[in-house]
């Protein structure tokens, strides 16, 4: 039986803690994704859904600094398929990395740089595109993450859901043989603030604590199967929806939901 969701706070979501922090927990989460293969077997279920839906174009919604996006990307051509064209989305673009993931990933990577609200996606913005949310809905209180469903509903949207990890916090250590190299790391591979990045890393423990926690926090607030089939259910039959499990080395285990329109 599960553990109950708790929705404590986390380090990155707060307004208020140091921009630094906030880069540093980000930057490094997304170079554990990629060290550690953590979204190599997404690979399967994503294809699935894009084939599913037939969409080309995905919003990224939540898409942050744009790391799960290009380690996505980078995984599909891995494994020899044709990305889709990511459009990254946020209430609060950041649009300096934004950028540089375009400029990385040409044809590939885009971006809406307004901010967008994932529960209200503007017609003229979502029309033709499925959406993802990957290692993000956990962010969201019930009622928000709902409404993100609820819209793409009403829109006869594709939607796909990845998270690292299910509730369980005993998973969350699978993570560190690639997460600890990328906060030791993330100072000197940094394009912003590295000087500072390097001090608050090696001479406090504030990374590791905050780092720590709110890895530890996430595992509490990701969504179960159950919870989020209990989410749609009020949306009728209109979608079908499917949920299944992702390994990466050495045990780790990330969960996955989609739904989409019946045709």
């Amino acid at each position: 039986m599960p553990l109950p969701r708790v929705h404590l706070f986390e380090w990155n979501d707060l307004d208020g803690a140091p921009e630094v922090l906030r880069e540093t927990v980000i930057e490094s989460l997304s170079n554990t994704l990629r060290w550690g293969g953590v979204l190599r077997e997404l690979v399967t279920p994503f294809r699935a859904f894009l084939e599913e839906t037939g969409a080309s174009d995905v919003l990224d919604l939540g898409a942050g600094a744009a790391g799960p996006a290009r380690v996505l990307a980078e995984e599909l051509q891995r494994a020899g398929v044709a990305p889709p064209r990511f459009i990254l989305t946020d209430l609060a673009p950041r649009i300096e990395a934004w950028e540089e993931a375009r400029a990385a990933y040409p044809g590939i990577i885009d971006f809406e740089p307004n901010p967008v609200d994932a529960t209200a996606i503007p017609p003229a913005l979502g029309e033709g595109r499925a959406r993802i949310i990957i290692n993000a809905l956990h962010h969201f209180r019930p009622e928000i993450a709902q409404a993100v469903f609820a819209d793409a509903v009403r829109s006869r949207a594709g939607i796909f859901i990845a998270e690292g990890f299910g509730r369980n916090p005993l998973r969350f250590p699978t993570m560190w043989p690639a997460g600890l190299p990328a906060l030791l790391l993330n100072p000197w591979l940094s394009r912003r603030h590295r000087l500072q990045k390097a001090a608050l890393t090696y001479l406090t423990p504030i990374v590791f604590a905050a780092s720590a926690w709110d890895g530890f926090v996430s595992t509490l607030r990701v969504y179960t199967a159950d919870e989020l089939h209990a989410m749609v259910a009020p949306f009728g039959e209109g979608f079908r929806w499917r949920h299944g499990v992702f390994r990466y080395a050495p045990l780790g285990k990330g969960v996955y939901f989609y739904g989409v329109p019946h045709r």
